[in-house]
C-alpha cells in the first residue's frame, strides 16, 4: 500500500508537470476567485465573551446577567480629568448633555453625579457628621454666597473680599479667611503666569478637595450603537465622543483629559494593537523566511516559487475559513502564521529533493517525479499528524480555538495539495539554471553526534531529568489584562482607575430572584471575612434622612433668600479696571495686620494683584478664572436645597435599571476586603461568595473559570492530539521503534519548553498555551521525514548526508523565524505566544538534529550486536 501510495503520488507530480501552464492558469484563477470571495464576505469577530462555550456553567450564568443587564455589555467608560474639580464638574455636565443628543450613536450615557436626582438629592448621602460641617460653612459663608450671586464678578468678589477682611475681628474668621485668600492669590499668579486652571470654588464652599482621592475626575458611562458588520464595531462611537469632547474645549489646552476605557474601546484597541502587530510580524517573517529559503535553496527561481504557492495556499485557505466558518476571531488570526510555517516546510523538502535529484545528474521532468514518489508519503503523514493537532481542538470547549483548528487543520491539506501541484507546475515553468551541490549542513557534528551517540543520549537525559524538576512550578496567568498592550489608552486608563482602588477593578454579580432573596444573601455575605460590602437597589437609599432633611432645611433657610435677590447687570471693561485697582489700594492702605497667617495672606494677595495682567483682556481672562466656575456651584448648591426623601420608588430609572430588572431580578454588587490582584485573595473571595451564591457571576469568577476552562481544553486537546498521532504513525509504519524515534524528540522538546517557561519567567496564559498542542503538530513532521528517510538509506552516515537534514533545518529556521517575529509585537498576549513558540520549535529542531541520530545509532548498535 505504501510503495502504491508513493507512486501515485509519483504520476500525479509528473501529470502537473505535463500540465504546468494549465494548472498554473487554473490555480490562478482559483486563487483571484478566493481572494474576492474572502474580501467580501470575510468578518472579525471581535467579542471576547464568547471565546468560550455558551454551554460552559459558568458562561450559563454570565449570559443570564447580560441578558436581564444588557446595558453592562460594550460599554465606553470615559474619564474627564481637568485642573480643578469645578471644571472637571462642568465639562462632564457638558459632555454628557452633547452625548445624550446623539441618540442614534448613544444608547444611554449614564452620569449619576450630573444626574439632576442627584443634584437635587445629593447632600443626602454624605454621613449625618459630614452634613452637619458642611452646613456650618455654609451659614459662615452665606453673605459671602449671597453677595456673589447677585453679583458674580471681579466687582462683586473684591467688594465681599473687602468686607471680609474688614470684619476679621471674629477670632474663627481669620483662619478661614487666610486660607479663602491664599486660593485666590494662587489662582490669580496661575492666571498671570498664563496658566488655564481656575479657582476652585468647589473647595472653598465645602473643603472636600482634601477628603477625595480624585477630586478632579468625573467618570461617564456610556453605552454606544455598535457595528457589528464593521471591524470597529465602537468606532464611530468613539470619534463621537473625541470630537463632542474637542467642540465643547475639553482639551488639554483648557487643563483637560478625556480617556476612554471599557469593554468595548479595549476590544477595539486590542484588535487595532494585534492587527498593528501582525503586520509588523507578517512583514518580518517575509523577510526572514525569504533570506533563508535564499540560504537554504541557492536558488532565487525556486524560492520565488516557494513563496508563490505560499500566497496560493494562504489565500485557498482564507476562502476555505470564509465558506467553512465565516469569521476569524482573536485567535485564529494566527492560522495565517502556522499555515506559513508548515506550508514552507513542506515547499523546502520538496524542493530540496527535488535539488537532490538535479544533483545526482536527472533531468528536471525525472527529478520532479522522483521527489514526488520519495517525499510525497512523508508530506502526507505530516500533514495528517499537523492537523490532527489542530482538529484536536475542536471536541474542547474553548470556541476561539477550536475555530482555528478547523481553519488551520483545513490549511494543512491545503499546504500539502499546493505543494504537490502548484509548486511543481512552478518549478516546471520556471526551470532552474544550472546546478549546484549543497553541502551536508549539520557538518562534522554529525559525525561526531554519531561517534559519541550513547554519551549525547545520556547528557540530554540527563538535562531532560534536570528540567523536569521545573515541572511542579509551571505557573498560568489568568488574568487577562495582562494579554493587553499597556501603551494603549484603554488599558492605560483601567490601569490608572485601578491604581486608586485598594481592591482591584473586580467585584462579583449575583442575580436573586426577588428582593426577598436578596435581602438574605446580603445577610450572609456581609459575614464572610472576605467580602467588604454588598450593593443593591435598596442600599443605595440614604440613611439617616429625617435628621439629613432637617440640616439641609436649616441650610436652605439661610442661603435661599440670597439667592433669589436681584441679579446685577455684568461688569464692563472700566468697571473691571476700576474695581481693581481700588481694591488694589485698599490692600496698600491696610493698616491692621491681624494675625500673622491673615498678614501674611493679606500681603501675598496685594503682590499678586499688583502683577496681574490689568489690559482689558488681561481683566477679562483673571474674572474669567476667578469667577467662571461660580455660578455652576451656586446653581449646584440652590438644586441641592429641594432635596427630598428618597425611596426606592424616586430613585432615577436609569440607576435603578443597573439594580433592578424588568422581571424584578435583582442584582447584588458583592466588593472584596482585599485586593484581588493577588491570586490567593481571588480564590479565596470567589470561593466564600460562591459557597453562598452558587450562580455568582463577574469578572472575578469568569476569571478563574475561563482559566480553568481553558487549561482543561488544551490538556485534552494535547491528549487527543498525542495518542491519535501515536496511532495514526504505529498503523502506517508499523514498527514500535519508529513510533519511539517520532515522539522521543518531541517529548524531550515538550520537557525542555516547559522548563524555559520557569527559568525565563515565561508563564503560560490564554494566548501562548496553544504552544504545547501544536508543539506535536509541528514538530512532528521533522521526526517524519527523519526516521522514514532512514528507510531508504543504507545507514546513519548516508542519511545525514542526503537533503533531509538540511530540509529539517531550514525548515525549522523558517518557522522560527516566522514565530519570533511574532515576538516583536506590542501586544502583550501575541509576543509571548511568538516567543514560545520560537523556544518550542528551537529545541525540537536541536532534538531532532542531535539527540534522534544519536538515539537512532545506539538503538541500531544493539540491534547489529543481537
Amino acid at each position: 500500500m505504501e510503495e502504491a501510495f508513493k507512486h501515485f503520488i509519483g504520476h500525479w507530480v509528473d501529470g502537473v508537470r505535463r500540465f504546468a501552464l494549465v494548472v498554473v492558469g487554473l490555480s490562478i484563477l482559483l486563487t483571484a476567485g478566493s481572494a474576492w470571495y474572502v474580501a467580501t464576505n470575510l468578518s472579525i469577530d471581535t467579542d471576547t465573551t464568547d471565546m468560550l462555550s455558551a454551554e460552559l456553567p459558568f458562561r450559563q450564568d454570565s449570559i443570564q446577567l447580560r441578558r436581564a443587564f444588557p446595558q453592562f455589555a460594550n460599554n465606553i467608560v470615559v474619564v474627564i480629568d481637568g485642573a480643578t474639580p469645578d471644571q472637571v464638574d462642568d465639562g462632564a455636565l457638558a459632555l454628557g448633555r452633547g452625548l445624550k443628543e446623539q441618540t442614534k450613536t448613544f444608547h444611554e450615557v449614564f452620569d449619576p453625579r450630573g444626574d439632576a436626582f442627584f443634584r437635587q438629592n445629593g447632600l443626602l448621602f454624605l454621613e449625618t457628621t459630614e452634613l452637619e460641617t458642611l452646613a456650618d460653612r455654609l451659614a459662615s459663608a452665606q453673605v459671602f454666597l449671597g453677595k456673589l450671586w447677585q453679583d458674580p464678578s471681579l466687582r462683586g468678589l473684591f467688594s465681599i473680599l473687602r468686607l471680609a477682611i474688614e470684619n476679621a475681628e471674629d477670632t474663627q474668621t481669620p483662619g478661614s479667611l487666610s486660607s479663602t485668600l491664599e486660593k485666590i492669590s494662587a489662582a490669580i499668579n496661575e492666571t498671570t503666569a498664563g496658566s488655564v486652571k481656575r479657582l476652585s470654588w468647589k473647595s472653598l464652599i465645602d473643603g472636600s478637595e482634601s477628603d477625595q482621592k480624585s477630586p478632579n475626575r468625573r467618570i461617564l458611562i456610556v453605552q454606544p450603537s455598535l457595528d457589528s458588520a464593521s471591524l470597529q464595531p465602537a468606532g464611530e462611537a468613539i470619534s463621537a465622543i473625541r470630537k463632542t469632547a474637542e467642540q465643547l474645549g475639553l482639551t488639554p489646552a483648557n487643563g483637560f483629559k478625556v480617556r476612554l476605557t471599557g469593554s468595548a474601546v479595549l476590544e477595539e484597541e486590542e484588535l487595532e494593537s494585534v492587527a498593528e502587530g501582525m503586520g509588523l510580524a507578517g512583514i518580518l517573517s517575509a523577510l526572514l523566511v525569504s533570506g533563508l529559503l535564499g540560504w537554504g535553496l541557492r536558488s532565487g527561481r525556486l524560492v520565488f516559487a516557494m513563496l508563490l504557492t505560499l500566497v496560493v495556499g494562504l489565500l485557498w485557505t482564507a476562502g476555505l475559513a470564509t465558506f467553512v466558518v465565516g469569521r476569524l476571531n482573536l485567535i485564529s488570526v494566527a492560522f495565517a502564521v502556522l499555515f506559513i510555517g508548515l506550508s514552507v516546510d513542506f515547499g523546502i523538502h520538496f524542493a530540496l529533493r527535488f535539488r537532490e535529484g538535479l544533483t545526482a545528474g536527472n533531468d528536471p521532468s525525472i527529478s520532479n517525479q522522483i521527489a514526488g514518489k520519495s517525499i510525497g508519503g512523508a508530506l502526507t503523514l505530516c500533514a495528517v499528524a499537523a492537523s490532527i493537532s489542530f482538529f484536536s481542538f475542536v471536541f474542547t470547549d474553548y470556541v476561539g480555538l477550536a475555530e482555528l483548528g478547523i481553519i488551520a487543520g483545513m490549511g494543512m491539506f491545503v499546504a500539502l495539495v499546493a505543494n504537490l501541484t502548484v509548486l511543481p507546475a512552478l518549478i516546471t515553468v520556471m526551470p532552474l539554471r544550472g546546478s549546484v551541490n549543497l553541502t551536508d549542513i549539520t557538518g562534522t557534528s554529525s559525525q561526531w553526534v554519531t561517534k559519541k551517540a550513547r554519551s549525547v543520549v545520556l547528557v540530554t537525559l540527563l538535562l531532560a531529568l534536570a528540567a523536569s524538576a521545573t515541572l511542579p512550578m509551571i505557573h498560568f496567568d489568568f488574568d487577562p489584562m495582562n494579554l493587553r498592550d499597556p501603551n494603549t489608552e484603554s488599558v492605560d486608563t483601567l490601569l490608572d482607575l485601578t491604581a486608586e482602588s485598594e481592591t482591584g477593578p473586580y467585584s462579583i454579580d449575583i442575580l436573586a430572584p426577588n428582593l426577598k432573596t436578596a435581602k438574605d444573601l446580603i445577610s450572609r455575605l456581609e459575614k464572610l471575612k472576605s467580602v467588604d460590602y454588598v450593593l443593591s437597589l435598596d442600599r443605595i437609599v440614604p440613611k439617616n434622612q429625617g435628621d439629613k432633611l432637617a440640616i439641609i432645611e436649616e441650610i436652605a433657610f439661610l442661603l435661599l433668600p440670597g439667592f433669589e435677590a436681584q441679579r446685577k447687570r455684568p461688569t464692563t471693561p472700566s468697571e473691571r479696571l476700576k474695581s481693581i485697582i481700588a481694591f488694589e489700594k485698599f490692600l496698600g492702605d491696610l493698616k491692621k495686620q491681624g494675625p500673622a497667617a491673615l498678614s501674611q495672606a493679606l500681603n501675598d494677595l496685594r503682590i499678586a494683584i499688583s502683577k496681574a495682567d490689568k489690559s482689558e483682556s488681561g481683566l477679562a481672562k483673571l474674572e474669567k478664572h476667578l469667577i467662571g466656575s461660580l455660578h455652576g456651584r451656586l446653581t449646584a448648591l440652590k438644586d441641592a436645597m429641594k432635596a427630598t426623601e428618597v425611596t426606592v420608588d424616586t430613585i432615577p430609572s436609569a440607576l435603578k435599571r443597573r439594580y433592578e430588572s424588568g422581571s424584578g431580578a435583582v442584582r447584588l454588587e458583592v466588593f472584596p476586603e482585599d485586593d484581588l490582584r493577588d491570586r490567593s485573595n481571588l480564590d479565596r473571595f470567589v470561593a466564600d461568595v460562591r459557597a453562598v451564591a452558587p450562580r455568582a457571576t463577574g469578572s472575578p469568577v469568569i476569571i478563574i473559570e475561563a482559566g480553568n476552562a481553558v487549561i482543561n481544553a488544551f490538556v485534552k486537546a494535547a491528549l487527543i492530539s498525542v495518542c491519535a498521532i501515536a496511532v495514526l504513525v504505529i498503523v502506517l509504519m508499523r514498527d514500535v521503534r519508529d513510533v519511539l524515534l517520532v515522539f522521543a524528540p518531541l517529548t524531550l522538546a515538550a520537557i525542555f519548553t516547559i522548563a524555559a517557561t520557569v527559568i525565563l519567567d515565561l508563564p503560560f496564559n490564554f494566548a501562548n498555551v496553544i504552544v504545547l498542542p501544536l508543539l506535536f503538530g509541528l514538530g512532528v513532521a521533522s521526526a517524519i521525514h527523519f526516521v522514514m528517510r532512514s528507510h531508504d538509506e543504507a545507514g546513519l552516515g548516508e542519511l545525514m548526508g542526503t537533503s533531509t537534514p538540511r530540509a529539517v533545518v531550514f525548515s525549522a529556521l523558517t518557522t522560527i523565524g516566522s514565530f519570533a517575529s511574532i515576538a516583536l509585537s506590542s501586544h502583550p498576549g501575541t509576543a509571548s505566544m511568538g516567543i514560545l513558540l520560537a523556544i518550542s520549535i528551537g529545541f525540537t529542531l536541536l532534538c531532532t538534529i542531535y539527540f534522534l541520530p544519536a538515539l537512532m545509532a545506539c538503538l541500531a548498535s544493539r540491534i547489529d550486536k543481537k
